[in-house]
């Protein structure tokens, strides 16, 4: 695991809109993990202040050597492939950020999320808002949005849905959706438990609390 001495880089306190929204999710003092971590913003934010035990996965080196660079507890890593290694129940909260849709098997690491943690927190882009159903309608073209911001050909996005595809699948596994929302192109909440049609008509993203449901792997 690589690490570097905490304190090496001041806090950033100013963080993304949606990233703020799942660390106001987070309990203070818990177990973290953050699943395709990036440059480590969120962790930094609540390592600092949320005082959580905060640990990532992040399959490019440039984001783990970001990271360490703030004293984070990273590793290189796939959750396609490692999280099966993580024991059940290992941390309080795994959080997969806008990361879903570019998995080979979302089915198996969502899975996977629910196992290794009391809650998993999911966000990824929509695409069952209005205005990329019209510009399919009407150009017959893959669209290009805030949420959804490169072309078909270079996109890493290789599994899209919608918000009802995502609540099809969660209801499939026997996961138990504790809260959900749905954010702006901004990332900023526009409701809490939103009626299914009308939040994938209009979340531009969403954003769940999963747990594992009674009969789920475990």
């Amino acid at each position: 695991m690589a690490t570097a001495p905490a304190g090496t880089a001041r806090p950033r306190a100013n963080i993304r809109v949606d990233l703020k929204v799942i660390a106001d999710l987070i309990e203070e003092n818990a177990r973290v993990l953050d699943i395709g971590c990036g440059d480590g913003a969120l962790l930094d934010y609540l390592e600092h202040f949320k005082r959580v035990d905060a640990r990532g996965i992040e399959i490019s080196q440039a984001g783990v050597n970001a990271c360490v660079a703030q004293g984070l507890s990273v590793i290189q890593g796939d959750a396609e492939t490692d999280l099966r290694h993580y024991p059940s129940d290992a941390f309080d909260y795994v959080i997969l950020s806008q990361t879903l849709q570019a998995t080979y098997d979302p089915k198996g690491v969502l899975e996977n999320l629910v196992r290794i943690g009391r809650r998993a927190v999911v966000s990824f882009p929509n695409f069952g808002v209005w205005h990329v159903r019209l510009r399919l309608l009407v150009n017959g073209r893959m669209p290009v949005t805030d949420s959804l911001d490169t072309a078909w050909y270079e996109t890493p996005n290789i599994h899209l849905c919608t918000i009802a595809d995502f609540d099809e699948l969660c209801e499939d596994l026997g996961i138990v959706v504790e809260q959900g929302m749905v954010l702006d192109s901004r990332g900023r909440p526009r409701w809490l438990r939103a009626p299914g049609l009308l939040a994938n008509w209009l979340g531009e993203q969403g954003l769940f609390v999963l747990k594992r449901g009674t009969g789920g792997a475990g």
